[in-house]
């Protein structure tokens, strides 16, 4: 494993208060950025587009007005349920501007697939920001959000909060994750698991790509469970972060746990992204079972030979990076951890 340079947490102030305690996000945040390049390290800044894509002439379309018997047309739109079960490889669902207000999980089932070639989208329409809120569900593991447990998908500009579970769970494969943002549900944000206890290992999630989204102010009732991006206990190989920023959820920013009842995952990669203040809600709500980590990176002594590449983690409640007892081969390396309550870097063994 490579070791990072170890920023200490700032001084007590003069009155005895720790620092962090007088430091408003802002402050953090310049912190972080000045500590990069005090470092020598670089920022990337992401490859993707700025733009969303153009319209699609193969395309659906969904609004908070929409029904399911609908054709789909600009003028007749229908919903996002009915619109994930009739798109074509190559097409897309645009989904117009305002509030949805679901109380049922929007689930892509397995098989629906696109193609490497010719994926299914799901975008935002151009210009405009479709909230999904599952605030009418109960907490429970059966109520996510969004499940997207077919391939060759890609999901662009969505925002999905309030969800009695993730956010958004990914159980298929080759998808890409774009410009999301998962927030308030009552569990991890975006986790990628398998979709059901039945999927063979084989079957496991695998070359996903997680980029420029954000994750937040996720909480569970327990305190205890609710990261803002997950990839763990049963996730295949080849699955990538990129360009992401988890912060305020209640329990850690990123959680790669592995335990023994379901063994080694395959390698996540983790790479140009930030990771703040977790442990602590938006509003100051806190937990004390929570793991408040930033970046959190195995569990129960399994080896797993995550990559974990030029992040920032700041102001987290309990350590910034953490191998979690991960006694794998870890490549974690250009990483920045500034003003973590406990250790900024803890890395005890591996």
């Amino acid at each position: 494993m490579t070791h990072d340079r170890i920023l200490p947490a700032p001084p007590p102030d003069s009155g005895g208060a720790p620092a962090r305690s007088r430091l408003r996000r802002g402050s953090l945040a310049a912190a972080a950025v000045a500590a990069v390049a005090a470092a020598g390290l670089t920022v990337l800044q992401p490859s993707v587009s700025q733009a969303a894509p153009a319209l699609n002439s193969n395309a659906l379309y969904v609004a908070p007005s929409g029904t399911a018997g609908a054709s789909g047309s600009q003028s007749d739109p229908t919903t996002l349920a009915s619109a994930v079960t009739r798109i074509t490889a190559g097409g897309t669902i645009y989904v117009r501007g305002g509030t949805y207000n679901l109380a049922q999980t929007v689930t892509i089932a397995a098989g629906n697939n696109g193609t490497s070639s010719a994926r299914k989208e799901i975008s935002a329409y151009p210009g405009e920001t479709p909230v999904l809120d599952f605030s009418a569900q109960s907490e429970s593991s059966s109520n996510r959000g969004l499940a997207l447990n077919g391939s060759y998908w890609h999901l662009y500009g969505l925002t999905v909060e309030h969800a009695g579970d993730n956010g958004i769970s990914v159980g298929g494969s080759n998808n890409v994750i774009e410009r999301t943002v998962t927030a308030f549900n009552r569990d991890t944000g975006l986790q990628i698991s398998r979709a059901d206890s039945a999927t063979s290992i084989s079957g496991w999630p695998s070359n996903n790509l997680v980029i420029s989204s954000e994750s937040h102010d996720n909480a569970d009732s327990g305190g205890e469970n609710a990261d803002g991006f997950a990839a763990k206990l049963t996730v295949g190989t080849g699955n990538v972060f990129r360009y992401d920023v988890s912060h305020n959820n209640i329990d850690d920013g990123w959680d790669l746990y592995t335990k023994t009842d379901t063994g080694p995952i395959g390698p996540v990669t983790i790479e140009d992204s930030l990771s703040y203040d977790n442990g602590t809600l938006s509003n100051g709500t806190q937990a004390g079972s929570g793991d408040r980590n930033g970046f959190k990176l195995g569990g129960d002594d399994i080896p797993v030979n995550h990559i974990v590449r030029n992040n920032i983690a700041y102001g987290n409640g309990h350590h910034g990076f953490t191998y979690n007892s991960n006694p794998g081969s870890m490549t974690v390396s250009g990483n920045v951890s500034i003003d973590s309550t406990e250790r900024n870097f803890s890395f005890d063994a591996g």
